[in-house]
């Protein structure tokens, strides 16, 4: 299994804010995924499209699973056949590897 699906234990580990150029890194090799926001508040972003509600409302469970094994939420946008996901980390007022890890086993749903 690769490293970015592993679940990793928060409490014994600190948490950093990338650098710009690690954050860039990093977002290259995320499909569709893009930098939003500014400051504290920037963050990885994607919106996944689906036929309906109840799809995008399973996909929304699972994200919230990956979540929970984390400790690590998103901000979820969910609309009727779509939702945007929106990582950041608060307790570093930036971008961690957390987000990244997160967000490619977000992506490994739909792969």
């Amino acid at each position: 299994m690769s490293s970015a699906l592993t679940t990793r234990n928060w409490a014994t580990q600190t948490r950093r804010a990338l650098s710009a150029t690690e954050v860039v890194t990093r977002l290259a090799a995320l499909d569709g995924w893009h930098l939003t926001g500014d400051g504290a508040a920037v963050a990885i972003e994607k919106r996944f499209s689906f036929a309906n509600y109840f799809e995008t409302l399973a996909f929304v469970n699972a994200v919230a699973f990956i979540a929970h094994r984390h400790d690590h939420h998103p901000e979820l946008q969910v609309h009727y056949n779509r939702c945007v996901v929106r990582f950041n980390t608060h307790d570093v007022a930036g971008i961690s590897s957390t987000d990244f890890d997160c967000a490619a086993q977000v992506d490994a749903l739909l792969a």
